[in-house]
């Protein structure tokens, strides 16, 4: 079954118990998207957002909001502001990893993009520490249960079309420290198989360790289809599946969420109405899970869904954001 098979499987089948849009403040004129998932940190819930105006391109910023009520947020006065998109937090060691991606312009147009890192402990001065390679969005650590880091990369780029088919790969590597998080580790993770079909991409948006000490990843697949109007669609799901690191093996691929489980928003451009750019997923009290995801590169929404890593325990990595107490 192909993916859009499995979409169509999902749609007639799906269960979702609660839907949000989340509200921001303090950023008059911008649209928040693509964040981070919400993460406790000293006691208050915070989470990153890509903050840009409607009408621009590849033009974002990266700010700090905190939680100020149900789905509202609201931005940090005063923290400091990222030349970024799309970011991500892990706690790696004690430390707040924070990655985005920085786009780099010549003459006027996009050049190349970079994944940016971040680490510290005060939520409000972390430090630049490395660059990951050229061209490459969606990486993602995750503390393993030795103290070692699980690096998840994603290259996308015509030597892997013509080698695969598809458009991206994910790969997946262990390094000791921070400190060996180089564009040459992660240019080197090997890929894991038997993720994309043809012309399809993706990336691992968040990962947790669980309880059976595989990794489970949230994540988003991709792929090109028009719409009833005939109009070109880059179409982005939530995915989840689990990485049996032991035999470096893919298990238990699912979509869990699509753009029409969200609540209505606009789209950024005509090419983007069917896209659910995934931020990641927060444990809830009653043992199901918020996702949250990117709305058409304009808002940021949630909803409630099934645990996805039923059968492999429960998440056990501090990379997991945790919900306020």
């Amino acid at each position: 079954m192909n993916l859009k098979e499995q979409r169509v499987l999902f749609e007639l089948n799906r269960t979702i118990y609660e839907t949000a849009r989340l509200t921001f403040h303090g950023v008059d004129g911008f649209d928040v998207y693509n964040t981070s998932t919400p993460f406790q940190w000293c006691g208050q819930i915070y989470l990153f957002g890509r903050v840009e105006r409607r009408s621009e391109w590849a033009r974002s910023w990266v700010r700090l909001f905190s939680n100020t009520g149900s789905d509202d947020w609201t931005v940090v006065p005063n923290s400091m502001i990222y030349q970024l998109e799309d970011p991500y937090v892990s706690q790696i060691g004690g430390l707040l990893v924070m990655g985005g991606s920085h786009v780099r312009y010549k003459a006027g147009k996009v050049d190349t993009y970079y994944g940016y890192f971040y680490r510290g402990t005060d939520l409000h001065d972390l430090v630049y520490f490395t660059t990951g390679p050229n061209y490459m969005k969606d990486i993602r650590l995750v503390e393993l249960e030795d103290g070692r880091i699980g690096v998840f990369s994603r290259p996308r780029n015509q030597r892997i079309l013509e080698q695969y088919g598809s458009e991206s790969q994910i790969g997946f590597t262990v390094i000791n420290t921070l400190d060996e998080l180089t564009a040459d580790v992660i240019e080197n993770a090997p890929y894991i198989p038997g993720l994309f079909g043809t012309g399809e991409w993706g990336g691992c948006n968040q990962a947790y360790l669980l309880e059976d000490g595989s990794l489970g990843v949230i994540g988003h697949h991709s792929y090109y289809a028009p719409n009833a109007q005939g109009v070109e669609q880059q179409v982005y799901l939530n995915v989840a599946f689990v990485l049996d690191r032991r035999h470096h093996a893919l298990t238990d691929f699912k979509i869990i969420g699509t753009r029409p489980c969200y609540p209505a928003s606009p789209a950024k451009k005509p090419f983007l109405t069917d896209c659910a750019f995934t931020s990641g997923i927060v444990m809830r009290p009653d043992d199901k899970v918020d996702l949250y995801s990117g709305l058409s590169d304009t808002a940021e929404g949630r909803i409630v869904i099934n645990y996805p890593f039923a059968g492999h325990g429960r998440i056990v990595s501090r990379s997991v954001s945790l919900p306020a107490t």
